[in-house]
């Protein structure tokens, strides 16, 4: 999860949205500096480095996501690492292990607590809620806090969650991750110096509650039954920089072309009648005719035909000549949606179906249940590793590359997690050549 975090984090570096919120946050200075990820002499604020590298890892929607819907990672690497750099005592890399392990751990619990959660949201996006409290969980972990200071650290966070789900498919998505990393270690760090909170904020209605209309906190087990979501559940990991629903209609896209291409030798755009698919109801994942990335990264339609037009979708698949193209513009003139009764948006049960039908009347259909990636079907680590080469490959050095990779994958036997910092830092370009670069 670590690996695959700063993966999307050093491409997200290259984004529009990384670098306007880059820009904002060099206007503030203080003696404490945090690396930012991907830039050789750029040092923020912690707050503002966690700010800016947070966006980073969201900014192209290809951060890791578990269910309950959340992505966990991105609310709680970025703030512990900018932390770490700050600490006189630098923290070893099972201090950074077991911190991240909470933060994520608390995200996962709160979920847990609501059935609503266990759906595809419709009114706030989960990481802007559960993700400030694993960020102040990790933080105060990670600064040692006594369990009170810890309990203020929650109830600080929880006053800094919420965001709607209209801003999905804008710019402003990102910065729910960017201010969840950068709230939850503000919220740990006031609770040091003894700012208080309500400490029964995660057992009222009118405190957590507020977020999920069946809230229903329950006592967690002791300490000797005690056991972390993690080993029961994975995460999932994305192949495609977009909403994860789009994961299961390009795989059944990919599975229709390939028989349409088997019968009648290729894939001829003049000979499609329609595409019909058949996914679960969301609205704020139906985009009919994107014209920005971030539409196109929440649209099925976009991602279906993508699939059908390429072969394939990839990064590039989102640039704006990419989606402007007429060719893709036509086939999507083409697509009806279904919304099945039987499909629901729950990222454990849903499916997409993707039905091509040509001018003559003939028919190629594929349905995907479970995509490769989803925690059923996991990455293997090699394809993970791979993932993460192609995307810090495209900021840092090979050396850079291969030592976040021997970091991570030794992280519990690090003395200091600080060493990390030294190789996000090794660039293959000068930080200005990286703000004219585009995917």
């Amino acid at each position: 999860m670590m690996l695959d975090t700063l993966g999307v984090g050093l491409l997200g570096t290259r984004t529009a949205v990384f670098n306007k919120a880059l820009t904002y946050s060099q206007l503030f200075t203080s003696e404490e500096r945090s690396s930012v990820w991907g830039r050789s002499e750029t040092h923020l604020p912690p707050h503002y480095a966690a700010f800016v590298n947070g966006i980073a890892v969201h900014s192209m929607d290809f951060d890791d996501t578990w269910h309950p819907a959340t992505h966990p990672s991105g609310a709680v690497l970025p703030g512990l690492l900018a932390l770490a750099e700050t600490l006189p005592s630098r923290p070893s890399g099972l201090d950074l292990l077991l911190a991240f392990n909470v933060g994520i751990e608390v995200q996962g619990r709160l979920m847990r607590f609501s059935r609503e959660a266990y759906n595809i949201p419709e009114r706030f996006h989960p990481p802007s809620v559960v993700g400030v409290m694993g960020s102040a969980a990790a933080s105060a972990k990670l600064l040692g806090l006594s369990p009170a200071q810890c309990c203020h650290a929650l109830a600080i966070a929880a006053s800094s969650a919420g965001a709607p789900l209209a801003n999905a498919a804008t710019q402003t998505k990102p910065l729910h991750i960017g201010n969840a990393a950068r709230r939850g270690l503000e919220a740990a760090q006031l609770a040091q110096i003894g700012l208080e909170g309500n400490p029964d904020i995660l057992d009222m209605d009118h405190g957590f509650g507020v977020y999920y209309k069946d809230y229903s906190p329950s006592a967690m087990a002791a300490s000797g039954a005690f056991k972390w979501i993690l080993e029961e559940q994975d995460v999932a990991f994305k192949r495609i920089p977009a909403h994860l629903g789009m994961h299961w209609v390009v795989d059944a896209a990919l599975a229709a072309r390939a028989k349409l291409q088997n019968t009648i030798g290729g894939f001829d755009l003049s000979r499609i009648r329609r595409v019909t698919l058949r996914v679960p109801p969301s609205k704020y994942v139906n985009c009919p005719v994107p014209v920005t990335e971030h539409q196109a990264r929440h649209s099925f339609q976009f991602n279906a035909c993508s699939a059908l037009l390429d072969n394939k979708v990839s990064v590039a698949s989102f640039s704006e000549a990419q989606i402007s193209r007429p060719a893709l513009r036509e086939l999507l003139s083409k697509v009806k949606v279904e919304t099945p009764p039987d499909n629901q948006p729950s990222f454990d049960k849903m499916y997409c179906e993707v039905e091509v039908e040509t001018e003559q009347g003939q028919s190629y259909a594929a349905r995907c249940d479970t995509f490769y990636g989803h925690w059923r079907k996991p990455l293997s680590q090699r394809h993970l590793v791979e993932k993460f080469s192609v995307n810090a490959s495209s900021v840092l050095c090979t050396e850079g590359v291969e030592g976040v990779v021997e970091v991570i994958g030794n992280m519990e036997r690090v003395r200091e997690c600080s060493v990390l910092g030294s190789y996000l830092r090794m660039t293959s370009n000068p930080p200005e050549q990286l703000h004219r670069v585009k995917i």
